[in-house]
Parts: C-alpha cells; structure tokens; sequence
C-alpha cells in the first residue's frame, strides 16, 4: 500500500476512466490499472465499477477514496511543516470560481494577488459549483469563491459580500421608463436564464417563485443561456429579458443597447464566499486571497466575519 497507489485511485474516481486518470498522474494506463488491482486485492475490496463507457467507485470504494485523499493532503502539510521556514507562497496557488462570479471579480483580484506575491503562479479554474466543490474535496484547487449556500465537510467558509439581482432589458423595452421594477413582474415576461447547473439559476427561481411556474408551462417562453454575456447578445436581439448579478451590469451594455434597472425592496440577492479545506498548509497563501480581497470594490455590500 503507497502513496502512489492513493493518487491513483483517486484520480480514478476525479476523472472516471482510467485513461485520463494516468495521464493526469504522467503515467501509462497498464502502470495505473495494475497499481489500483494491487490496491484493490490488498484491501480485499472492489473500489471501481468498470463498463466500456464509465468508471464509478462502489460503495466502498467511495469511503477509500475519500480516506486515500486524506492521507495525500496529510502528507502534503507534514512536508510544509518539516519545511517551517520555507516560503508558502513558493508555489502555485489554484483559485476556483463559478462561471457567474469569475468574469466579474478574477480581473481585479489577480492583479492585487500578483502585487502582493509577484513569484507566486496563479492557476484559475472557472466551473460549476457542483464540480468546484469535487475539486476542491479532491486537492484540484485550493480555494474556491462561490454563492452561498455552501456546506462540506472540513472546508471553512468565509462570507465576503451581499450582491444584488438586477433586471437586464433592450433599450425599447417599456420598463426602461421606470426607476425600478417588482420581481414578480418579471414571470410575465420572456424570460433568457441560465441552464441547468447554474447556481444562480436556482437562486433567481427560488426569488421569483412565479417564474419558476412560469418555465414549466409549455404555453410559457422559456430561453436558456450558456453564460451571462450569451445572455446579453440575446437579451440585446429583442429574444426576451433576464435578470443577472450587479457585478455583470456594465459589461458593454451600451455599445449592445441593453439597459439595467433595480428591483424593489426586498432586493433579491446572493451571498458569495471564499471556501478551502481546513487542511490546507499554506495559511499565508489563502491570508493573501483576503487581503487581495479588501483592497479591492466588491461588487456588493462587505460582510463583516
């Protein structure tokens, strides 16, 4: 049983096919699949379901994974701690966001990161919560900036701001009249949301609950996007309106002829956070993603810890 082993099952259960596994691990694929039976035949267990299209842990193999990727972590802090007077920020630093928050924060948290560690490489993933959260689980990425709510276990959430909804019209649309809109109001109209999967897409259906009736009457126009500013050029074509977070208001809308407007109160709204496992080592890394983050303007109201 060795560590080698571990990443290997783990990639295994990351990836769910045995050929990306070994090339995420730089070995072939008869190297990997004879360390995971060895693995498999040590423990006197069966860890993966195999078929011709899928790769999935069994039962027991999803506790053994999770432990495995324990022990890998485990190990990865008793190295930083052997090393107490070596430079955290010596390596790189792997930040992950939702697709609806890293267009609109990343370009001015990077370059106050870069400031304050320029030897510090930054990796960025941009994703579906759901898939952030398996990463982060997994060690894929250090840190995540996500929409509450947001539980998992051994992972210490920070709240950084309260960002509002806001109504996305053509420049001809009638509301364009009014100082503010009802969200209820909106159900009524051609709605342009995200897809499934989208967190924000679930937030804005549990604001607007008419709206969620709304999308699954078949007499009832109903558009889905694959991001915002997708949404943007079709909001801008005449298809309909959406509503998006006011970090995204100002991206081109002019130039498009789209115009915004608030919602009354009480303003629908998200909570986005700053999640990583307690486990991770380098403190001072993940110090340095808060102080970026308080030199910056959020878009929204800071939340005090």
């Amino acid at each position: 049983m060795t560590l080698t082993e571990f990443k290997y099952i783990v990639a295994v259960a990351r990836e769910r096919h045995f050929g990306r596994a070994a090339e995420a691990c730089f070995v072939s694929q008869p190297t990997l699949s004879v360390g995971v039976k060895k693995l498999e035949e040590q423990l006197g267990v069966t860890l993966f379901e195999r078929s011709k299209s899928d790769v999935r842990t069994t039962p027991q193999g999803d506790l053994v994974v999770e432990q495995a990727q324990r022990i890998l972590e485990q190990v990865s802090q008793l190295k930083q701690t052997a090393k107490q007077n070596s430079d955290q920020l010596d390596g790189p630093l792997k930040i992950g966001a939702i697709f609806t928050i890293g267009p609109y924060l990343l370009p001015s948290l990077i370059p106050q990161l870069r400031q304050l560690a320029p030897k510090m490489p930054l990796h960025i993933d941009e994703d579906y919560t759901h898939n952030l959260r398996t990463k982060l689980r997994n060690g894929d990425v250090d840190a995540i900036i996500v929409a509450l709510p947001f539980e998992e276990p051994e992972v210490d959430v920070v709240p950084l701001y309260q960002e509002d909804f806001i109504a996305l019209l053509p420049e001809r649309h009638p509301w364009v009249k009014r100082d503010s809109l009802q969200l209820v109001d909106i159900a009524d109209e051609v709605m342009i949301m995200l897809g499934a999967g989208h967190c924000f897409r679930d937030q804005v259906l549990e604001a607007c609950p008419q709206c969620r009736d709304n999308s699954l009457n078949p007499q009832k126009d109903w558009i889905t996007g694959s991001s915002i500013e997708t949404i943007r050029q079709m909001v801008a074509s005449g298809l309909g309106i959406s509503v998006i977070p006011k970090s995204a208001a100002d991206f081109h809308n002019e130039k498009l002829g789209l115009v915004t407007r608030e919602f009354d109160t009480p303003k629908p709204s998200r909570q986005v956070a700053l999640a990583y496992r307690r486990s991770f080592p380098r403190k001072k890394a993940l110090d340095l993603i808060k102080q970026a983050l308080e030199t910056i303007d959020l878009p929204g109201e800071r939340i005090n810890d």
